[in-house]
């Protein structure tokens, strides 16, 4: 007899269908799994025999065979214990194996018979709702679960009470959906006192989705600035946040089927790797560029960042995905992230400060930001100098204008946005960039000159394009003019590339 359980397997943000087969022969005692399982995959023989083991079963003394079809597709991760087990007790009769065909299984079993929790269980979720089935996954995961709207849910805490259900001699609670959390409180910009510029730059980038690079010496204020971003930025719409938790669940982050409305903040540390920062390694999970996906990825000391690193960010600043190939298997993350970096203007930061305190100005300055690429700097939008901060600066009231002022009129540039098919000006391009940004002819011919004298490239002619027209939702106004234009220009070259 062979018996079979559905489940899935985890390929970026995509489940597909797997097929567990059960099959229970006469032969020698043997316990086999096949199928291009990993590690944690052929492991899951011995915690399946300990939790029937604790259940007071014993496997019987033939030859088990699982293979997980299809068999070309790899498969790793904890999560197939639960249906290799419900297989192997259909197969032994212990339940009946055509119930078990309206449901998909995800779940890790403990030794003591404990179903716990793996990550990815919010795509499982999402893939029953397509195929109309079931969804059997762990107690601690059904609220997230939940979110899948029509699936059934079984969230058993352990193997025994799922078998005492299915058999009818108890019945499990369907469990509640998991809360909406409410924003972390966030950094007011009422805190940040003087760099006007610098705050007026932040504005524009929040209201328009864009990248923002602020250089300014050790203590002007530019981690705190970008720490009052999440502060400005509208909360994520009800599709974007389920977008996001479908990141966090696959990166096992999720906690409890909480979902925010809060867009993502990532800080990684300048030693983060490669595969860290974009995704991948030996288990292919999304890096801080995807967990950051539809937020805000701050890069603080950036030159301290390994070249190859940050250049590796480039395409996912293009394409707004990271594509991670590897021999047997080609995973796609989304990673549209609005990047926010901070620097000091050279290695000792203390470059063009009227003390004098740079000995070694201009190659301090240049051997520094060097480092930077010219192709990434010129996907950043808009370059800010934060000045050292006086002491009169810091013995002012605070500002009267704060985030929440800000935030209104963030908001109501994005709702501008939103009218062109788009969630930000950011996203701007080919004939809506032309229709919606196109300036009048004294902004053209200012954008011409602008262009020809700093050499901007094809990518910078149509950021600047996208920053005016942000400039201009926030101003209230239908045409970008010669005024937009010119203050779009002022954010581009204080680190000096094209």
């Amino acid at each position: 007899m062979v018996a079979l359980v559905r489940t899935v397997a985890y390929l970026g943000l995509e489940a597909r269908s797997v097929e567990v087969q059960c099959q229970v022969a006469p032969g020698l005692p043997r316990f086999s799994i096949v199928g291009l399982p990993d590690k944690a995959v052929s492991e899951s023989r011995e915690r399946v025999q300990a939790a029937l083991s604790a259940m007071g079963l014993a496997l019987p003394p033939k030859r088990i065979t699982i293979n997980l079809s299809p068999a070309d597709l790899p498969k790793d991760g904890s999560h197939y214990d639960l249906p290799i087990a419900l297989a192997l007790l259909a197969a032994m009769g212990v339940t009946d194996a055509e119930q078990l065909g309206d449901w998909i299984a995800v779940g890790e079993l403990s030794l003591d018979g404990r179903v716990v929790a793996s990550p990815g269980v919010l795509l499982a979720a999402l893939y029953a709702s397509g195929e109309e089935v079931g969804l059997i996954c762990p107690a601690a995961q059904g609220a997230e679960a939940r979110w899948a709207s029509g699936v059934p849910v079984l969230a058993p805490r352990d193997l025994a009470s799922l078998l005492a259900h299915l058999k009818g001699s108890q019945t499990l609670a369907e469990p509640a959906r998991g809360e909406v959390e409410d924003p972390p409180p966030a950094a007011d910009l009422k805190q940040v006192k003087g760099q006007e510029t610098a705050k007026r730059a932040l504005e524009i980038a929040a209201a328009g989705g864009h990248n923002l690079l602020m250089i300014g010496p050790p203590g002007s204020g530019k981690s705190l600035l970008a720490s009052c971003l999440p502060g400005i930025l509208p909360e994520l719409s009800p599709s974007e946040a389920l977008e996001v938790s479908m990141v966090q669940s696959v990166a096992g982050t999720l906690e409890a089927g909480r979902i925010s409305r809060a867009r993502p903040f990532r800080a990684p540390h300048h030693s983060a790797s490669m595969a860290a920062l974009t995704g991948g390694g030996l288990k292919v999970r999304p890096g801080e560029v995807s967990l950051a996906h539809l937020g805000v990825l701050f890069l603080d000391e950036l030159p301290e960042f390994q070249r190859a690193v940050l250049d590796s960010l480039r395409q996912p600043l293009e394409t707004g995905r990271v594509d991670v190939a590897r021999a047997n298997a080609h995973v796609s993350f989304p990673a549209r992230v609005q990047l926010i970096a901070a620097m000091n203007p050279c290695r000792c930061g203390y470059a063009g400060d009227p003390m004098g305190q740079c000995n070694r100005y201009p190659r301090c300055v240049g051997d520094y930001q060097n480092r930077l690429s010219g192709p990434l700097l010129d996907r950043i939008d808009c370059h800010v100098e934060v000045p050292a901060v006086s002491a009169a600066d810091l013995a002012l009231p605070p500002p009267a204008e704060g985030s929440a002022e800000i935030a209104a009129r963030v908001a109501a540039a994005r709702a501008r946005a939103g009218t062109r098919g788009v969630r930000s000006n950011a996203e701007l391009e080919g004939d809506a960039l032309e229709k919606h940004a196109a300036p009048d002819e004294e902004g053209r011919q200012l954008l011409l000159k602008a262009s020809e004298k700093l050499r901007l490239s094809a990518r910078s002619y149509t950021r600047m394009l996208r920053v005016a027209r942000t400039i201009a939702d926030l101003a209230g106004e239908e045409q970008v003019g010669r005024p937009h234009i010119a203050e779009a220009l002022s954010y581009r070259q204080t680190i000096g590339r094209g």
